[in-house]
């Protein structure tokens, strides 16, 4: 059930009214029942994994809170790690690992055929995967208590508006708000509305409207050079961001209604002045797992400085292998690591003055970034290479470079004029603003007077009905990881 759906516009609004006519004691059972209905609506099979996972992880926290051992502790957590990864390793890596694996062996002089198994991706499995894994380790640990009652811990793990995209929820924030008791807040449902508008027209208007011309390009890459590649490596940027956080701003609105606050998961990234600064701005709840769960294990930055860099990459190369089974998204990760070690190395910090060294800067980690979201985006390392070998051709003469790549990948003078004032000037002005506001474009907007604050949310209402007119609902680019 997509976020951009009928269906969901249909169930939303029915969860949203049972909720608040229920009493409190009741509303976890419905956000179960709901959470699973929204999860089978994808493939009803599937469910077992996510109800298995979930038994896994629950059974395996009371088992540590019952047992005073070491050793045995760590057996229990050995054992549910295992068990929840080897569905995520069978599921999205197998047949990585194996064709890799046949491949390396070939330089070898040794031919083996791969074993593949073919399997289709279940939606969300990389997300509730790790939502269970930090609720075992901070059970473990001692940091939270394992919950008792299977229906709320299983509520918490299938929260409908977080589960297939995130953002990744710790124990600590979303389970006690799951059972705590609930009063209807009509200005928190307004902004929760809000929210979801904001989320709409980054996905509907922007990101959907701009995915033509970045498939065209990537799907036949041999056909396109220069300038063509350049705009689509630049709309593949704009395309991920507002998908993805547009995701993210519909994920919190629906929980928000709920009077349930999901952790803000971007906060304006394109206006960051380092790739530390970046990874604390993008897919925010990933980040902080991976620092909390992989970067600190590892020993942090409380080691010496060449252990500290090699953390880093490992980090972002585990990080980047997270995103998907392809070699393509290794490198984007290591890139990413190799950047960050650099910057920690040179002792490069983020400016606090908004000046034009901010503003260079800015620019400088925004042209990185976009650069780097090609090995994301290209389907082999064969593709991200033609795209950076070619991405020049033609650039000594500028003006004939231009004119022929807009020609190549088709964008009128009219329909650029309609992406520069209708989605990329909006998108920028509110992020600009909500850089200023902990990266909360609509707590900026806010702020406006009434006239002009209203007059903002019914032209986003209008402009995202028009558009959602126009096709069939778009997945979200992050369905596939």
């Amino acid at each position: 059930m997509l976020f951009n759906s009928l269906q969901f516009a249909i169930f939303l609004p029915i969860v949203f009214i049972v909720y608040w006519a229920l009493p409190d004691r009741c509303r976890w059972p419905l956000l179960l029942a709901a959470s699973y209905y929204f999860y089978m609506s994808w493939n009803v099979r599937y469910v077992v994994l996510i109800l298995f996972t979930t038994a896994v992880s629950y059974t395996s926290a009371l088992l540590l809170e019952r047992t005073e051992n070491a050793k045995k502790k760590k057996t229990i957590l050995a054992a549910a790690l295992i068990s929840c990864l080897g569905i995520l390793f069978t599921f999205k890596y197998f047949d990585f690992f194996s064709e890799s694996f046949s491949k390396a062996a070939g330089f070898f002089g040794m031919r083996l055929h791969p074993v593949t198994l073919k399997l289709l991706l279940p939606v969300g499995i990389s997300f509730y995967t790790f939502q269970t894994l930090s609720y075992v380790i901070d059970v473990y640990k001692g940091e939270v208590r394992a919950e008792r009652n299977f229906g709320i811990y299983a509520a918490f793990i299938s929260f409908f508006p977080q589960l297939v995209a995130g953002p990744i929820e710790r124990t600590g924030n979303l389970l006690p708000q799951i059972k705590k008791g609930h009063v209807f807040d009509s200005g928190k449902v307004l902004y929760g509305v809000k929210l979801m508008l904001w989320g709409y027209y980054k996905k509907i208007v922007i990101a959907d409207n701009i995915s033509a011309y970045v498939d065209r390009v990537f799907g036949h890459l041999p056909d396109y050079r220069g300038f063509a590649l350049a705009i689509a490596v630049f709309l593949f940027a704009i395309q991920i961001y507002c998908d993805f956080s547009g995701y993210s701003d519909i994920a919190r609105g629906a929980a928000g209604i709920l009077d349930i606050d999901l952790v803000q998961n971007f906060r304006a990234p394109y206006f960051s002045a380092s790739i530390r600064e970046f990874w604390s701005r993008w897919h925010i709840s990933l980040s902080t797992w991976f620092r909390d769960y992989v970067y600190i294990p590892l020993g942090g930055n409380r080691v010496k400085p060449f252990r500290h860099y090699c953390n880093l990459i490992v980090t972002f190369l585990v990080s980047g292998l997270w995103h998907g089974a392809s070699w393509t998204f290794v490198l984007w990760g290591g890139v990413h690591g190799i950047a960050q070690a650099a910057e920690a190395a040179l002792r490069i910090h983020t400016p606090q003055r908004r000046n034009i060294v901010w503003a260079l800067r800015v620019v400088l980690v925004f042209c990185f970034t976009t650069a780097a979201w090609v090995l994301f985006r290209a389907q082999t390392v064969s593709d991200a290479a033609y795209v950076f070998g070619h991405l020049f051709t033609g650039v000594t003469d500028p003006v004939h470079y231009l004119s022929k790549g807009l020609s190549a990948i088709g964008i009128t003078k009219g329909h650029l004029a309609f992406l520069a004032a209708a989605c990329f000037l909006p998108l920028a002005a509110v992020d600009h603003m909500g850089s200023r506001c902990d990266g909360d474009g609509i707590a900026a907007v806010e702020k406006w007077r009434a006239p002009a604050r209203w007059l903002f949310y019914i032209v986003l209402g209008l402009v995202i009905i028009f558009f959602s007119q126009k096709e069939l609902a778009a997945e979200f680019v992050y369905f596939q990881f």
